[in-house]
């Protein structure tokens, strides 16, 4: 059963933690301390707002050790949607304020990113393209290894260019991206568009699904900005933006005007229990994130090698395997081949499991299949029948053996009713 589960649930096996994770219970337990002694407002000067404050500053250091940044590089926002937009409505908004004179013009800002991108990176894109506020580039994927590559991604970039946006890895294939080359590449390339009186190009990774799985360092990474997801980490659903030096080494233009909470960048009085729970999150995450992917990864594998034991090699295609790329330790996105073993219709034939076919904010969809899977060159069929299998720190290979027999038994009751 994986963590978090109602009782009513319990014979159900949770594989969906990259849509969302259960809060750990060291989680729940920050939230309760803080909601009960840390409620004053952190502006005041009296002991309930002094703790809460204290809350505040502590997450804010151990969400900045998490990430290898310093504690004041830390904005709390509302979650990764939140971060996402901020980060492009400043690089819009850079781009405007740093030509030389008011007369001057550059035209409009262009964006770039890939065609896998979260929608919180691709649906205010397209607005602004709409709105005629800026131009956007979505670079394809490579069908070979399933990665936006850095070569295309730069052949991309064009004078009024001002931000590169490619998250670390995929949510659906879990295909982790170049984002450090791009970075050193795109910060070699910055030093001569300034020579040339060229925009700076600004770069950002949404990191929401590599947290907690794999290692994240902004040193290594080289990006300007780094979206943070609390409720992917087993954190609760807050998130924060890392910003190297916000307002100084890089630009951070506010959404929201209001009291000047945390530095005015992101004003409103803060969630100081949330974010007390997003600060243990993160400590968890520091301390134990090779143990959770050595464990993750032991069990995904044990998945992918179980469901070829017990299908046949053939009837299972493997979608998120690319020649040359790592993906997420956790992550198994697959087809079981056949007529009407579409994903969604499998997953209701399903008794035990409980997982998506795709990224959880799409689920309405119907059947179309994945638009991630089919840029990453999946044939429309075998998109169509794809099952995304994520799998948590608490799952185990008991809870593997559970699932293929549930997944087999829904698949023997599909095909007998193809044969009707």
């Amino acid at each position: 059963m994986g963590a978090g589960m109602d009782p009513a649930e319990a014979r159900r096996v949770y594989l969906d933690y990259n849509a969302t994770t259960p809060p750990a219970p060291e989680v729940v337990q920050a939230v309760r301390d803080a909601m009960s002694q840390a409620w004053g407002n952190p502006s005041s000067s009296y002991p309930a707002g002094r703790k809460a404050k204290e809350h505040i500053g502590s997450a804010r250091e151990s969400v900045a050790r998490m990430v290898g940044g310093r504690p004041e590089d830390i904005i709390f926002t509302s979650g990764g949607t939140e971060a996402n937009n901020m980060v492009i409505h400043t690089a819009c908004r850079h781009f405007h304020d740093s030509q030389a004179t008011p007369g001057d013009s550059w035209g409009t800002p262009h964006i770039v990113t890939s065609s896998v991108e979260h929608d919180s990176v691709r649906l205010p894109l397209e607005q602004l393209v709409k709105e005629g506020l800026a131009e956007a580039t979505f670079v394809p994927v490579s069908q070979r290894s399933g990665r936006a590559e850095v070569d295309d991604v730069l052949a991309a970039i064009r004078s009024t260019t001002c931000l590169v946006s490619i998250m670390l890895a995929n949510n659906e294939t879990g295909v982790i991206m170049p984002v450090m080359e791009l970075s050193q590449r795109v910060h070699a390339l910055n030093q001569r568009r300034v020579a040339e009186g060229l925009p700076r190009i600004l770069v950002h990774t949404d990191a929401a699904q590599m947290i907690g799985k794999g290692r994240v360092d902004v040193q290594e990474l080289g990006v300007d900005y780094l979206t943070i997801v609390g409720h992917k980490f087993y954190g609760p659903r807050i998130g924060a933006l890392y910003v190297r030096g916000p307002g100084t080494t890089t630009p951070l233009h506010p959404m929201l005007f209001g009291g000047g909470q945390e530095r005015s960048f992101r004003p409103g009085t803060e969630n100081t229990p949330m974010i007390a729970g997003l600060g243990k999150a993160a400590e968890l995450v520091s301390k134990n994130w090779e143990t959770y992917k050595a464990h993750m990864q032991d069990v995904r594998d044990y998945l992918e090698a179980k469901l070829e034991a017990s299908f046949g090699k053939q009837r299972i295609h493997h979608n998120s395997h690319f020649t040359g790329s790592k993906r997420l330790c956790n992550t198994s996105n697959f087809s079981i081949l056949g007529p009407g073993l579409q994903g969604r219709r499998v997953l209701s034939c399903c008794k035990i499991l409980l997982a998506s076919v795709g990224a959880a904010c799409h689920s309405e969809k119907g059947d179309r299949p994945s638009l991630i899977l089919l840029s990453c060159g999946i044939p429309y069929d075998v998109a169509q029948n794809a099952l995304r299998l994520s799998v948590g720190r608490d799952t185990t290979r008991t809870d593997v053996d559970l699932v293929v027999q549930d997944l087999m038994q829904a698949v023997a009751q599909l095909d007998q009713d193809q044969a009707l």
